[in-house]
């Protein structure tokens, strides 16, 4: 399984109440259920008009699927390769 960066173009997405935010997350997770395939959604980050989602998948073509049985948009999408976080500084 691989980690991917989704971004998603969504205008106003920054000023969606929390029950329209929410109902977009039951579609993402029933859409997950639906597939029967390994994958799992971790979290998003809402800015204004964008949505950066963190998805653990086989391939880009499994989040394609799920977005495009879900509705959603795809601006792009980008394997993750390696993290970094505060820790990696200490050798």
């Amino acid at each position: 399984m691989k980690k991917f960066v989704i971004e998603r173009h969504f205008p106003g997405l920054g000023n969606l109440s929390a029950q329209e935010l929410q109902t977009i997350s039951q579609a993402s997770c029933t859409v997950l259920n639906e597939m029967g395939k390994p994958y799992h959604w971790v979290e998003s980050f809402i800015t204004g008009d964008k949505m950066y989602c963190i998805h653990i998948a086989e391939n880009e073509d499994a989040i394609r699927e799920h977005a495009s049985l879900g509705g959603f948009p795809v601006t792009s999408i980008a394997e993750v390769t390696t993290i970094i976080d505060p820790a990696t500084s200490a050798s």
